[in-house]
């Protein structure tokens, strides 16, 4: 992790709720969790996230960050030559020994595929095209191949990331109190990393469950779809192919770093952290993590364009070069455990309740 240059701190922004009644909220829903929560409560000036305050410093002092709002309209190019290598690797892997088709399945197949998750996540910020519908037909065609129906879903909890980070019960990136608990050791914290593709997908049902829009059906279709062409082509191989391509590539894998990188508290005071290796050019530059969240409607590849015009708010944040150091670190450092997220109470639990019934904030 490195660090450079100066940053002035800002003020922070005033709460929606006022300090006594987050303190209630918290105590209520802290009384819900196992006794000895060890989740980073965020408290003062932590309470609000960073990002919407150093967001309007930065345009402040760089107005010129603007001209880089908007789509890449390159990326559904991008996703088309992805599915195309995919594609092709199945058709050359017909008849291969099955150390090849396993090599093959996490080097090729785990790399693209999980790339292939990062269009899914760019294409929910509407950053693939211009219009709502046509990033939501492209969010769904980069989810092909991954033989497993999630970018309609993702969309819709992905915003509720941004918009609540931290907040409790409604960010589900969060893990949750038994994640805690169980995956606490260093072969534990091992399956964990392992099961991550598994939790990833099934915490949003159970901590903050919605009921699935017509453009999860869709999405719903078209992968099955999808799967039976694959499977009429290539047979159950070529499926589990795909499949496995996926788990794998969420899993253990270089490139699965981000999922710990981006927001595991690994230096104290800090909720969300980037990295400047080169795999940010098979990941849309998703390690650009502060900056992303800090400006998500710039698209991938032109957040490193943000940090070189504001070098003072990025250079001096604790960073990473190497996401399978990040791996190594979180499973070997005993202080460090699924625990180990930010945690705020912003909203009172009627809004989160109205937020629910209206089906959350994107259908």
């Amino acid at each position: 992790m490195g660090k450079g240059g100066n940053v002035q701190p800002m003020a922070p922004a005033v709460g929606a709720i006022s300090e006594s009644t987050r303190s209630t909220l918290i105590d209520e829903r802290k009384s819900k969790m196992a006794a000895g929560s060890q989740f980073h409560w965020a408290s003062g000036e932590a309470i609000q996230e960073p990002h919407v305050q150093r967001r309007n410093a930065i345009v402040a002092a760089h107005p010129e960050v603007k001209r880089l709002f908007g789509p890449d309209h390159f990326t559904k190019y991008t996703v088309a030559f992805a599915m195309a290598l995919q594609i092709l690797s199945l058709h050359l892997l017909q008849g291969a020994p099955w150390y090849t088709w396993l090599f093959c399945c996490y080097t090729l197949s785990g790399t693209i595929n999980h790339g292939l998750t990062l269009a899914m996540h760019e294409a929910s910020h509407g950053l693939t095209a211009k219009g709502v519908t046509a990033n939501r037909i492209i969010g769904i065609f980069a989810n092909l191949s991954m033989g497993i129906p999630a970018s309609a879903s993702f969309k819709r909890y992905h915003m509720e990331h941004h918009r609540f980070q931290g907040e409790d019960t409604m960010d589900v990136d969060i893990p949750c109190e038994f994640e805690g608990w169980f995956f606490k050791n260093t072969a534990r914290k091992i399956l964990w990393c392992f099961l991550q593709p598994l939790f990833y997908s099934l915490r949003p049902l159970i901590v903050n469950p919605k009921e699935p829009s017509k453009w999860e059906f869709i999405n719903y279709g078209a992968t099955i779809t999808f799967n039976s062409i694959i499977y009429y082509f290539f047979g159950l191989g070529g499926v589990a192919y795909l499949v496995c391509g996926t788990l794998l590539g969420m899993g253990v894998h270089p490139v699965a770093g981000h999922f710990i990188s981006e927001h595991y508290v690994m230096h104290d005071g800090q909720e969300t952290y980037s990295y400047y290796g080169p795999l940010n050019w098979f990941t849309f530059h998703v390690g650009y993590h502060n900056e992303h969240h800090d400006f998500p409607f710039v698209t991938g590849k032109n957040l490193r364009k943000v940090r070189a015009m504001a070098p003072e708010f990025y250079d001096d944040i604790p960073h990473y070069h190497s996401w399978f150091k990040v791996i190594y670190d979180y499973i070997m450092d005993d202080k460090i455990s699924p625990y180990s997220r930010m945690k705020r109470v912003t909203l009172e639990n009627e809004e989160i309740e109205r937020i629910r019934a209206r089906g959350g904030l994107v259908k």
